[in-house]
This record gives structure tokens, C-alpha cells and sequence, in this order.
């Protein structure tokens, strides 16, 4: 199975922490918006979209990119590292999927979790979740990307 994980990872490295954990599970290759190529993606079978959450959405950057893919088809999933509480269930990631969904592209789960967070107001403190993405939360990252493989295997749905 070829996967690709497009990575914007811009504050602390919480976003390609989590990104390299799950491209250890699928035999991955991590790259950023800027270095990724959309012929590769094209001829990849699972492309991953993640970036961290500013402002209640995913990064310019990665929204940038999705937007200017071209039309195709494929299998994908979106994950997240946030400081806050996500309520309702990724709404940050929304856009993105339906981006991708619109371009051809099958949305096959989405992820996030809680990461170090230095935004405005919290870094008044020294910031929120200093010890994220924590040992739990890179196992819950590899444990949903054990999940797409096995998907992709033909042995079970993603979550």
C-alpha cells in the first residue's frame, strides 16, 4: 500500500509527531504542503491531510494545497493536533474533508488530538497540554492508522 501524509506542522512539532507515528504504522513518507507533489498523491492508494488547528481550522497552508489538487480519485483521512476541546467531533476538520470529497477523494475517517498549545492568551502561562501529544496520544494515532490499513487490507472498517 503506498501512502503519502501531507504534513503542515508549524508551532512546536506536535502535528508531525503525531504524523510520523502513524507513518510508521502505514510505511509512510511525511511531506509538507510546499514539497509534496500532486502526481505523486495521484498515484498513491491512502493520502493522509493534517495540520495543527489555528483559529478553529486546519492551517492555510494544508487548505491551501487541498484546494489546488485537481480533480481525481482516491482513498484519504485528515487528522489534527488542537489545543482546545473539539465539540462537536472535528468540526475544524470539516472543511477539508469536503474539499477533498469534492475533488474525488473518499474521506475515510478523521483524527485529532490535544497538543501543546501556545496560542494568544495561553501563552501568557507558558501554554496549555505541555505534555502533548503524550505516549496515549501517539498510540491512539497509530491504533486509527492501524485501522485504515486494515481497511485498505480488506479485514475491517476505519474509525
Amino acid at each position: 500500500m503506498r501512502t503519502v501524509i501531507v504534513c503542515a506542522s508549524v508551532s512546536h512539532g506536535n502535528t508531525r509527531r503525531v504524523a510520523d507515528s502513524m507513518a510508521r504504522v502505514l510505511g509512510a513518507e511525511v511531506v509538507s504542503p510546499e514539497r509534496a507533489d500532486p502526481a505523486e498523491l495521484a498515484g498513491a492508494d491512502l493520502v493522509g491531510f493534517g495540520s495543527g488547528v489555528f483559529y478553529g481550522r486546519l492551517h492555510p497552508r494544508l487548505t491551501g494545497f487541498v484546494k489546488a489538487l485537481p480533480p481525481g480519485r482516491g482513498r484519504a483521512f485528515v487528522f489534527a493536533t488542537r489545543g482546545l476541546p473539539a465539540t462537536p467531533p472535528a468540526p475544524f476538520a470539516r472543511p477539508v474533508v469536503r474539499l477533498l470529497e469534492a475533488k474525488g477523494f473518499e474521506v475515510e475517517g478523521t483524527f485529532s488530538c490535544r497538543a501543546f498549545d501556545t496560542w494568544a492568551p495561553f501563552k501568557l502561562v507558558g501554554g496549555i497540554n505541555k505534555e502533548r501529544p503524550d505516549a496515549g496520544d501517539l498510540a491512539a494515532a497509530r491504533a486509527f492508522a492501524g485501522r485504515l490499513r486494515l481497511r485498505q487490507d480488506g479485514r475491517g472498517p476505519a474509525s
